[in-house]
């Protein structure tokens, strides 16, 4: 019995460090996109952007930064812990989200070649100026692995989408976006 014991404790010990977080590395990144009220479609608005085309390409920096940290290996998994949507000081004809989009709003990940699409997350009817928190969607196991490798060669548009407010359309704003999400990478 006395044996046992030390065993029984070794072996929780050795299992509490297991786990899908044992290697991990955090960061945030941020994306401004820009929309016009002139550019509405069918009641929706819409803004994308490469994420390699950032002043100072963060995706690129988080990646490769990444990559160091799990000891040179591609990370198995990436997930967002937070997504946040802010209304840019530079907007002219409108002060608040909510002069922009009614409903759902969502941003997705668009990867180039295949066209894919990946909800990031979704937010109803944001108001304010932000930062608005969306509810995180994205899940990058779900993704086909050529989308996951080009997504983690930062080859994918960040789109941003939702309906347009009823007055939005007749503003003639020019809006600017700040979406910043804070990614993990795993081993």
């Amino acid at each position: 019995m006395n044996r046992i014991l030390p065993l029984v404790v070794c072996v929780a010990l050795s299992l509490m460090g297991c786990g899908d977080d044992a290697v991990s590395y955090s960061a945030p990144v941020g994306i401004n996109l820009k929309a016009k009220s002139s550019d509405t479609v069918n009641s929706t608005v819409t803004a994308q952007k490469g994420i390699s085309t950032e002043s100072g390409n963060p995706f690129k920096v988080f990646v490769d930064t990444a990559h160091q940290e799990l000891d040179g290996k591609a990370p198995s998994r990436v997930e967002i812990a937070t997504l946040t949507l802010t209304l840019g000081a530079g907007s002219v004809g409108v002060a608040s989200l909510a002069e922009v989009f009614t409903g759902r709003v969502e941003i997705l990940f668009r990867v180039e070649e295949s066209n894919n699409t990946y909800v990031a997350g979704h937010v109803e009817n944001p108001t304010g100026t932000g930062p608005v928190p969306f509810l995180v969607d994205f899940d990058s196991t779900a993704m086909a692995p050529d989308d996951y490798t080009r997504f983690l060669d930062g080859k994918f548009n960040v789109v941003l989408r939702g309906s347009a407010a009823p007055t939005f359309m007749n503003k003639g704003a020019e809006v600017d976006f700040q979406s910043t999400f804070s990614f993990t990478a795993f081993e």
